[in-house]
């Protein structure tokens, strides 16, 4: 698998994330299958949240890691904190516990990387930076990010917070790719042209922020899969033509889409199914030419100005 630098950190990480939200749909044969196959494949990323599967998950995965002192170094482990039930919460004292309580499931002694899931309208960022140094000075969190957040929300946060924001989890896919349509439709009046989040591909970037697409095979907001979508036949016919020219998968293909942007993104994949997870990772082999990434661009239904 080939590795990237994660933000402006010193952290070597694997182009493709695994997403664990899943994982509590295993059993544990499977669950360990599943992560000892992602180990195989270089992919030695884990993403995680408090919230999914209300904490069983994290727990899960480490059962299935069988977690250890010297398994836990050859590992990356991110969570992530700050939804609670019909709220959001980036108060210091919710961020502490979240952080204690991820931790305890994970059995290890620190993530990697902690990112704010949700923005949290009620945020007070000398708050946040209180949070942070706390967990970083006991050696809890050793990177800091966040997650759907705007240019401003950083700026905002980073008023207070001293430690770089070396990612943000942002939704994209073929499909889902309106940071990218932006910027092809300056001062234009149609709706590609909307700035709906600020800039915030160019924001990030501009400062070495980790853009983490999730739910990169996803249309809408989780209305489904756009990969073999009767939905989506131009698409799915230039996905698979592509596919043929390099031999691979159209999962592969979906994701090395998304790696040929120069932002230098790590893709999070929520899949569970191995073939699936072994094909995801083959894209990190896979690049594609300028023709091919414009020709899916176009297939999806996007129109150049």
């Amino acid at each position: 698998m080939r590795t990237m630098k994660l933000g402006n950190s010193t952290l070597d990480v694997p182009v493709v994330a695994v997403g664990c939200m899943r994982i509590n749909s295993l059993d544990k044969a499977e669950a360990e299958q599943f992560v000892q196959t992602a180990l195989e494949e270089g992919a030695n990323f884990f993403e995680h949240a408090d919230v999914y599967g209300g904490g069983a998950c994290e727990e899960i995965f480490a059962e299935a890691l069988h977690m250890n002192n010297n398994i836990r170094e050859k590992v990356i482990l991110q969570s992530k904190c700050g939804i609670r039930k019909g709220m959001f919460d980036f108060s210091k004292e919710h961020i502490l516990a979240s952080v204690d309580g991820s931790l305890k499931r994970l059995n290890t002694e620190y993530l990697d990387v902690l990112l704010l899931h949700r923005p949290d309208a009620l945020v007070e960022p000398d708050e946040v930076a209180e949070a942070f140094n706390l967990l970083e000075s006991a050696g809890k969190v050793r990177h800091f990010g966040v997650s759907n957040q705007n240019p401003m929300q950083i700026q905002l946060l980073k008023k207070s917070v001293k430690q770089p924001l070396v990612a943000n989890q942002l939704q994209l896919s073929i499909t889902n790719a309106n940071m990218i349509s932006q910027g092809f439709n300056v001062n234009m009046e149609n709706d590609p042209s909307v700035n709906r989040d600020g800039s915030i591909l160019d924001y990030c970037r501009l400062n070495d922020i980790t853009i983490q697409p999730w739910s990169p095979f996803q249309y809408g907001f989780f209305e489904g899969v756009f990969l073999d979508n009767d939905k989506f036949p131009e698409l799915n016919k230039k996905i698979d033509e592509v596919a043929a020219q390099y031999g691979v998968s159209n999962t592969t293909i979906a994701i090395a889409w998304l790696l040929r942007h120069p932002a230098h993104m790590q893709p999070v994949i929520g899949t569970m199914n191995i073939g699936r997870l072994q094909d995801c990772c083959k894209a990190s082999d896979v690049h594609l030419t300028r023709e091919d990434w414009y020709g899916i661009y176009r297939a999806a239904g996007n129109v150049l100005p």
